[in-house]
């Protein structure tokens, strides 16, 4: 924790205004909202701004003004990246592409993983195993990622909240393979491109299980339609023990059931990507 440390902070959300209304509707919480809790805690004096950069016309920074941030966090999206003729998209693209260049440290989740990607000549494509939803039960470390500062601390094997249809299936030239999974194949990188520098996972560290829960709820129609789940009375049991356990992280009987384990439930063990990224990038990068 870093109690007098003075980080300006940009999150930009990158789901565009009809969606997040539906956030709003579904009672679904807002992942800037996430990711501001998180800084809260462990930056308390940093000021953190928002952008909803998929609003075509809204204000982001520009030029010199770029650099006026010590870091950029990307969220999650319902966007499709290799959609290159929906211009919410490309605006998001072109704008990494800037914050590359000017050398400001980038970290990302799930849509943040696609975008260190393609912005540095890399690709995503549909996941042809389909959606991973929920937690990937068992993500590894690769030997770089052994090696390297933004997974550093994490156990070799471990798991992570996820809610996604599209994967990286090529890194671009500066980016190194952190992590990986069963279920999708890249979880976690660090790309190198300009002058900066972007970690990102594919994986969700600012979720928790009251979170995850909620998302959950509010993607039931797609999850029944694609055959996870028989009836929305289905969805609402698993979303129930997954409250229930945010609540009692000591239950042993539904830890087994839900199959979560310390690295899914701990704060501490979760949120260590968040922590590294601030500790061994953007304190650095503030500090020149």
């Amino acid at each position: 924790m870093y109690e007098d440390l003075d980080l300006s902070i940009c999150i930009i959300n990158g789901y565009p205004k009809s969606s997040r209304e539906k956030f709003d509707l579904s009672d679904v919480g807002h992942p800037h909202d996430l990711y501001k809790a998180f800084l809260d805690k462990y930056v308390p004096k940093a000021k953190v701004d928002v952008v909803f950069i998929a609003d075509i016309g809204s204000s982001i920074p520009e030029g010199a003004n770029i650099r006026s941030y010590d870091g950029y966090i990307w969220t999650g999206s319902d966007l499709t990246i290799y959609h290159s003729d929906d211009p919410r998209v490309v605006r998001q693209i072109e704008f990494s592409r800037k914050i590359y260049e000017a050398g400001v440290p980038q970290y990302g989740s799930c849509w943040g993983i696609q975008m260190a990607a393609v912005a540095a000549g890399g690709e995503v494509k549909k996941n042809p195993k389909g959606r991973e939803w929920n937690f990937a039960p068992e993500i590894r470390r690769t030997e770089e990622g052994k090696r390297s500062l933004l997974l550093k601390g994490k156990p070799d094997v471990y798991q992570g909240f996820v809610m996604h249809l599209d994967e990286v299936t090529r890194l671009p030239s500066g980016g190194k393979l952190l992590a990986t999974g069963d279920h999708t194949r890249v979880q976690a990188i660090e790309v190198k491109h300009g002058k900066g520098a972007f970690w990102a996972t594919q994986y969700h560290p600012e979720y928790n299980l009251y979170e995850m829960a909620r998302l959950i709820a509010a993607r039931a129609e797609p999850l029944i339609k694609e055959g996870f789940f028989e009836t929305e009375e289905q969805v609402k049991a698993l979303v129930a023990k997954m409250k229930a356990l945010h609540e009692n992280p000591g239950d042993e009987a539904l830890r087994k059931e839900i199959g979560a384990d310390d690295t899914l439930i701990s704060d501490e063990i979760r949120q260590q990507e968040l922590r590294n990224w601030i500790d061994y990038l953007v304190v650095p990068y503030k500090r020149g």
